[in-house]
């Protein structure tokens, strides 16, 4: 792959720099052609053929309902005699609500088998030279989002358990988080990882400006409240100590996870393409950002699972590490901002270009654009981390 130069010239992950760089490239491309089913049953064909299977053979292959930034589908894979296989493809469109690697979220699935419930990945094709566009497999897991009567809008937006559900669902949601931030990613020596090292303050810097980058280069309108937000984070920028760098899933949150209805057990956690190493404090301030949250009489309930002080307490008993509310602040603040910057800059582009195979999703996103916007000037005015 050729190395393209950081344009923004700020202290940023590499593997992230080379990310955004490359999106930007992609902004003279015609509109995007959506693949017909065929097309990816024939792609599809074609690469297994050279997957070392028995007479592999694709059936019931069929497009899955949600992302905003992937194209999905399901099939079973068929291989000789064995009983089928249950298999999702999750292939980059042109551009995506967010710009993100199948190299990198293939890695994080691997390293997570047996330490969380995670899907298992089959194969990737992390240039999109076989596939068309890059692409990840994975087998497929049951469960389901939300509950199967919720009126609840997409990916976890207003979702609203009952207190026995909730109680439930809270065990697993904290055993989970946990469990992922005990991974020891200094052992894993991944190319396509880097780790903010260089001074306490980097994980934050390498955040803050991964953000304001994409938010710089997709605003198609500007909004002094993210002038306003930048300047404030660039002066508060806090320091992580060695042990609290963690992968940080980044969008650890009600709507990305699969449960059982019966048993209240999470089968599988989802969406791990955000993932990077950083401070903890991120997944614990994305848990209970509003939007996927809910308010019971006048108290936030983090993915309307517990309050954040339950959510900090119960983490700090799980792992031993102590919350400190400033810095969760501080990626209260940033998570906001990257809301902001996903919905009303880089989705409002993809669709503006026609680059991606769900524009009306990602126009619908700027709706709720504006009400991050709302929520941040509100977490900005109070001045200290949401209660």
């Amino acid at each position: 792959m050729t190395k393209l130069n950081n344009c923004s010239g700020l202290d940023m992950e590499p593997a992230i720099a080379q990310m955004l760089a490359e999106a930007k490239l992609l902004r003279q491309q015609p509109p995007y052609k959506i693949s017909t089913l065929a097309d990816v049953g024939e792609s599809l064909k074609r690469f297994l053929a050279g997957a070392s299977l028995d007479q592999p053979k694709i059936e019931g292959l069929k497009r899955m309902g949600g992302g905003a930034s992937k194209e999905q589908f399901v099939f079973d894979l068929v291989e000789g005699n064995k009983p089928p296989q249950r298999c999702v493809l999750r292939m980059d469109p042109l551009e995506s609500a967010v710009v993100t690697s199948r190299e990198r979220e293939a890695a994080i699935l691997d390293i997570m088998q047996g330490v969380v419930p995670v899907p298992k990945p089959l194969w990737s094709d992390n240039d999109g030279r076989q596939l068309g566009r890059p692409a990840l497999i994975t087998d497929f897991i049951g469960g389901v989002t939300k509950p199967s009567k919720s009126t609840s809008n997409i990916s976890g937006f207003g979702t609203a358990f009952d207190k026995a559900t909730r109680d439930a669902l809270g065990v697993p949601f904290i055993k989970h988080l946990a469990a992922m931030h005990s991974v020891d990613w200094r052992s894993k020596n991944l190319s396509c990882f880097q780790a903010p090292t260089a001074d306490p303050q980097q994980a934050a810097r390498w955040q803050l400006n991964w953000w304001t980058t994409a938010w710089q280069n997709d605003a198609t309108e500007g909004y002094p409240l993210m002038g306003l937000a930048e300047r404030w984070m660039r002066d508060n920028l806090p320091a992580a100590n060695s042990e609290d760098l963690v992968f940080v899933h980044s969008d650890y949150r009600t709507g990305n996870y699969l449960y059982d209805e019966a048993s209240c057990e999470i089968t599988a956690i989802l969406d791990w393409e955000l993932i990077h190493i950083g401070d903890f404090h991120e997944d614990l301030a994305w848990a209970a950002i509003k939007s996927w949250s809910t308010v019971e009489n006048n108290v936030l309930l983090a993915s309307s699972l517990m309050t954040v002080d339950e959510l900090c307490q119960r983490y700090s008993s799980a792992t031993g590490r102590t919350v400190d509310m400033k810095t969760l602040y501080f990626y209260q603040v940033l998570g906001l901002y990257k809301c902001v910057s996903i919905c009303l800059a880089t989705s409002v582009n993809a669709a503006r270009h026609a680059h991606n195979h769900q524009d009306i999703l990602l126009s619908w996103l700027a709706a709720a654009g504006y009400a991050f916007l709302a929520d941040l000037c509100a977490l900005l005015e109070n001045g200290s981390a949401a209660k």
